[in-house]
């Protein structure tokens, strides 16, 4: 294949690389990581680099370039929501092949989706403090986004349209927290404290709409709570009571649209529902039931169906879906199979599609459509095995 030199002066093209081929992009936050495969005709020297260049009109490659000396090569400071494609070429001493072909059209966006806190192995211990991201649009696997301010388990989650809220959980010691720190989803960074819960609980559950945040149920030191908690997301400080559950139970599971939250099963494998209205304080009304007693579920919602899966019955973990619609009361309805056991999930949803990651110490991402019935279809990996861990996005059924 003729090769060329890239305009070195005095050498002859027929001494470079040939181009590269496979490029791949990933999409990250504002960043794109491309793999490629390096070309078998080195020319007459061996290849010193490569250099990816980014275009969003696929003439002119100069949205953003970075060098590497193999696959792959992260290029930083793009755009996000602006498609783009990315070519490569290999440098030697005698000059720059040909481009590549160019890539597959790629979209960089910032996380809208976050997991925190867990344990990583299925006997308990291996705590963790560590936050993954994913796009919830993008199939694929978490990257790391930073840390929570202290190794923690069985918390809960809840997010508004930009900030994710952890509560509440227990340390290494399985000694119950009583505290409450905030993310910004798109920023990657370490989590900052908030404030505190009205007790110390773990196995707490969180919902929300866009503008409070709720915590219903857990293990108190002395035993099983009802208690609910709420706070305002935008604004720092400590909950306020909320009212009671119509269960005094830990391991329950929650999810919301715009007005309303949903909170079933629990601890001991219950098949109650229960429904609360956001936007106002008092306790907890009778929705209906399960399909059976469950506890550690994870749940998924849009603004008008959500959808809970797995957990464990007194036979072990199960792997059914099972989904309501939320403006309304009653039993739950079969919408299909998880494809595999997962009990402690955590999950996170837009308007559209749900995710539930983890369980039973594993480290997959399963996906499911809401709006339609069926099975899990794979979505990604976590970094690493986790379960009793908690999701939050800044799309889900509470945010309009």
């Amino acid at each position: 294949m003729v090769r060329r030199n890239g305009g070195f002066i005095g050498t002859d093209g027929l001494d470079a690389p040939d181009p590269p081929t496979g490029v791949t992009p990933t999409a990250g936050n504002a960043s794109v990581s491309v793999a490629f495969t390096a070309p078998t005709d080195v020319g007459t020297s061996a290849i010193t680099g490569f250099v990816a260049q980014v275009s969003t009109d696929d003439t002119a490659y100069s949205a953003g370039s970075n060098t590497g000396t193999s696959s792959p090569i992260v290029v930083s400071s793009l755009t996000n929501d602006t498609a783009a494609t990315v070519k490569v070429w290999a440098i030697n001493a005698y000059g720059t092949s040909a481009p590549s072909d160019a890539s597959a059209s790629f979209t960089p966006a910032a996380p809208n989706a976050l997991f925190f806190g867990g344990a990583s192995s299925s006997a308990g211990g291996d705590y963790t403090n560590v936050i993954e991201s994913i796009v919830i649009e993008t199939a694929g696997n978490a990257s790391d986004f930073g840390d929570l301010t202290a190794v923690v388990h069985s918390n809960a989650g809840c997010a508004s349209s930009t900030r994710g809220i952890s509560s509440g959980g227990s340390n290494a010691s399985s000694t119950q927290q009583n505290t409450i720190e905030y993310m910004t989803i798109a920023s990657a960074g370490n989590a900052t404290d908030f404030g505190d819960m009205v007790t110390a609980r773990s196995s707490c559950t969180g919902l929300s709409n866009a503008t409070r945040g709720v915590i219903v149920c857990g293990s108190r030191s002395n035993g099983a709570s009802n208690e609910m908690d709420y706070i305002t997301i935008a604004s720092a400080g400590n909950a306020t009571d909320f009212g009671n559950s119509t269960l005094t139970k830990p391991q329950r599971t929650g999810l919301a649209s715009t007005t309303r939250g949903v909170v079933a099963g629990g601890g001991g494998y219950s098949d109650i529902i229960d429904y609360i209205t956001i936007g106002s304080t008092g306790n907890a009304s009778d929705f209906g039931d399960l399909n059976t007693g469950l506890q550690l579920m994870g749940g998924v919602a849009s603004s008008t169906r959500g959808v809970f899966g797995g957990g464990g019955d007194n036979a072990g973990d199960t792997g059914n879906l099972q989904y309501i619609t939320i403006a309304s009361t009653g039993n739950t309805t079969d919408f299909g199979d998880c494809n595999r056991p997962t009990a402690a999930p955590a999950t996170v949803s837009n308007k559209t599609k749900g995710l539930f990651a983890g369980g039973s110490a594993r480290n997959d991402i399963s996906q499911i459509t809401i709006a339609t019935t069926g099975n899990f279809s794979d979505f990604g990996d976590l970094g690493a095995t986790n379960h009793f861990f908690a999701g939050c996005s800044s799309s889900h059924g509470g945010i309009a």
